[in-house]
Formats: C-alpha cells, sequence, structure tokens
C-alpha cells in the first residue's frame, strides 16, 4: 500500500492516542485528530462523539487510513460499552465506507483472549510455545467482547466491501511496565509506533490480526503476523524485571487474577471512570 499520507487518529486525546500524536508524524504521517474531550494546545482537532455520525463523515473525508483507538478502554456497563465501542466503531466503519478510505487501524486488545491461560516455562519460550494469533477469543469482560466484535466487524467489511484492517491486539503500551504480567505484554510507545506505520504500510493486509508487544524476553504470544507486516520491535521489557519481580515475586498460576492473560481483568477489573 502507498504510505498514507493523512490519517485520521481516533481517541487522540487519550493515553495512547497522545503517544501516537507524538510518534507517527515522526514516521511521515499528518495527523487529523478526534476525540470526545477537546485537545488542549490542538485547535483543529474534532471534538465529537462516535455516536455523531455527521462528525464522523465529515473527520473521515479525504484521509488515506484511520487508526481507530476511540472508545472505552477498561470495563464498564455492558450499555455503556454497547454504546461507545460497539455501536461507535460501527459508525466509524460505515463513515469509512462511505468515504472509500482504504484501510483502518483497529486498537483490539489482549482481553480479546483474556481467558486464555498464559504459557508456561522458562523465558524466552520456544516459538511452539507462543500463544498464536488463532487461538479461540476468550474475552474477560464487556470490553475484552467490544474487541472480539470489533475484529469480526473488521472482517464483514472486509469480506463484505473491501475495507482492509489490521486489528492489533494491543498488551500494555506505557512507557515502562508496572508488574510482572506486563513484561510479558508490554510495548514501549515506540514500538507502537513502529508497528502502527508497518500496518499502515504493509501490502494486501485484507483483515489481518496481530499482536502488538515489544520483543520482549518474556514474551508469550506469537509476533510472526505483526513481523510479516515488516514490524521491527525494538524494545524489550527484560531491563524492568529485576525491580519488578523484587517487588512482586514471579506469577502465581494458582491465582486467577495472575493465571491467564487478561491478569486483574479476569478477577477485578478496573471501571471506566465516566
Amino acid at each position: 500500500m502507498p504510505a498514507p499520507r493523512t490519517v485520521l487518529l481516533t481517541g487522540a486525546a487519550g493515553g495512547l492516542g497522545t503517544h501516537m500524536r507524538r510518534l507517527l508524524p515522526e514516521h511521515g504521517y499528518t495527523l487529523r485528530l478526534f476525540d470526545v474531550v477537546p485537545i488542549e494546545d490542538e485547535p483543529d482537532a474534532v471534538t465529537a462523539d462516535l455516536a455523531d455520525r455527521d462528525a464522523l463523515r465529515e473527520a473521515v473525508r479525504g484521509v488515506d487510513a484511520i487508526v481507530h483507538l476511540a472508545g472505552i478502554s477498561l470495563e464498564s456497563t455492558f450499555e455503556k460499552i454497547l454504546k461507545a465501542n460497539i455501536e461507535g466503531t460501527y459508525n466509524l466503519y460505515e463513515a469509512a465506507r462511505e468515504a472509500g478510505v482504504p484501510r483502518v487501524l483497529f486498537a483490539s486488545s489482549n482481553h480479546a483472549i483474556g481467558y486464555t491461560p498464559f504459557p508456561q516455562g522458562t523465558p524466552p519460550l520456544p516459538a511452539g510455545a507462543l500463544v498464536p494469533v488463532a487461538t479461540p477469543r476468550r474475552p474477560d469482560t464487556f470490553y475484552g467482547l467490544s474487541k472480539s466484535f470489533g475484529e469480526d466487524l473488521a472482517q464483514l467489511y472486509w469480506d463484505k466491501h473491501g475495507l482492509e484492517t489490521v486489528s492489533v491486539r494491543i498488551g500494555s503500551c506505557f512507557e515502562r511496565p508496572s508488574n510482572v504480567r506486563m513484561l510479558s505484554i508490554w510495548m514501549s510507545p515506540a514500538d507502537c509506533a513502529r508497528l502502527f506505520d508497518a500496518a499502515l504500510t504493509a501490502e494486501g493486509v485484507g483483515h489481518t490480526v496481530v499482536y502488538g508487544s515489544s520483543a520482549n524476553t518474556r514474551l508469550w504470544w506469537d509476533l510472526s503476523p505483526a513481523r510479516a507486516l515488516g514490524y521491527e520491535p525494538q524494545d524489550d521489557s527484560e531491563r524492568f524485571a529485576a525491580e519488578l519481580l523484587a517487588e512482586h515475586g514471579e506469577l502465581d498460576p494458582s491465582e486467577p487474577g495472575q493465571a491467564y492473560i487478561g491478569g486483574g481483568f479476569v478477577t477485578n477489573p478496573p471501571i471506566w471512570p465516566r
């Protein structure tokens, strides 16, 4: 695919969106920003809800691709998840289809497979022990369920309308991991921008699902589909391991909140504050 020039970034005011506002332009992208809350020092950003179809139609007009990060990123009531993550993502895809936008990058989540047990063994795990992209989805929350829906919606719009999507099952994208679980699924913001760039420019993706993390020594899942897009991660969480293990100890698979890829979302998920 020719390198996109203008990309609509939804959820641009959020934590991940803030990182991408800074990092994606370094890869040559011009960003059009969209969020339900105003973005400081960005007077041209579109401030609207995903339920506002007119605002979405205007926002997608003339863009070369969409990076869709908007929505509720923690657990909430089904009614709120339905409006923001399920209906909102549908509205976005409809606007993209109508405008002829060729590609979407959909921010899926590890919580779409949250009830998958984390692999056992001493890191680094051999390729055969890593969780494949084709593992059955096992969402751990309504939030994870909405990401499963988004992946299926992306497949439908590829099969029915020829709208390409790369669905990225993001692990934990922060400046540094904050617990032992994150050592396995952490993705540095710089690696996230590298992965998003690869997903936006790879040829013939159709609908491709990949895991999103750095090249962690303690990796749980198979990054080869992401690497096939041209992703070359450069960071590894292992430099944080000694400190986190000294503070928290190794994960205990006898504890439900430590036995699954979804971590605490399985037992006591953090709740969306709004």
